[in-house]
């Protein structure tokens, strides 16, 4: 009875060994593992211009003025389209009552619409704002990086970012005196891609409408980046 005690004891022993055993294989898979980073940039221009205008007026009756509203921005559609290459989309439109002095009784209605207008035409885009200037006010002029150009453009900081990770792995792995390295992880992150850049105010964006038929328009660009953060192990 003792001797088969001790043997179970033996065994439970070795199980717990064995056991052990996967958990320090899992361990050394974590060695001469380094976390490293690189980043690459460019300057991209932007290349959309977006030309944001409106109508706003108000009237006792609220019927008539959503049909004067109606008609001025038909009127200006209709203007636009004409353009060749220049997108239309209709913006918010709102109609609010006006009230007296105390606040208690509705005088009138007061309603605004408006009309968003984007191009990489800039010449085009500005005289017909310009045009359209005759009818509706301005509200804002913004530029932007287009859909087409960021997708090309991370495309290029994709392939420029992987080879910088490269050069900085294979320095990391000469510095510890391995003989290669793999890449256990990568991940890239994009930076810097704008929102709508807007220039100036209303009141100077229209001065410069009415100066000349077709304005200079300077868009400017913008420094955008992609990091690559990844884990490599240097193979001794």
């Amino acid at each position: 009875m003792p001797r088969f005690i001790r043997s179970a004891a033996v065994i439970a022993l070795s199980t717990s060994v064995l056991a052990s055993l996967p958990v320090m294989a899992a361990d050394e898979l974590h060695y001469n593992q380094i976390s490293l980073r690189a980043e690459v940039s460019q300057e991209v221009a932007r290349d959309k211009m977006i030309v944001t205008l409106y109508t706003e007026s108000q009237n006792s009756d609220p019927a008539k003025l959503a049909a004067e509203i109606t008609e001025t921005m038909n009127k200006a559609l209709g203007q636009a389209r004409e353009v060749k290459g220049v997108t239309l989309r209709q913006g918010s439109r709102n109609s609010y009552p006006i009230y007296d002095n105390k606040n208690q009784k509705i005088t009138g209605w007061r309603e605004r619409a408006e009309l968003r207008l984007e191009s990489a035409d800039f010449p085009a885009l500005s005289k017909l704002t310009g045009e359209l200037l005759n009818t509706l006010k301005m509200d804002s002029m913004d530029f932007a990086i287009a859909d087409a150009t960021r997708k090309s453009s991370e495309d290029a900081l994709l392939k420029d970012a992987v080879a910088a990770f490269k050069a900085r792995a294979q320095l990391a792995t000469d510095a510890l005196g391995g003989k290669g390295y793999k890449i256990v992880n990568l991940n890239f992150n994009t930076n810097g891609y704008p929102q709508p850049f807007a220039r100036g105010g209303a009141m100077m964006m229209k001065a410069q409408m009415d100066s000349a038929p077709t304005p200079e328009v300077e868009a400017g660009t913008s420094q955008v980046s992609m990091s690559a953060d990844g884990v490599i192990e240097v193979l001794q």
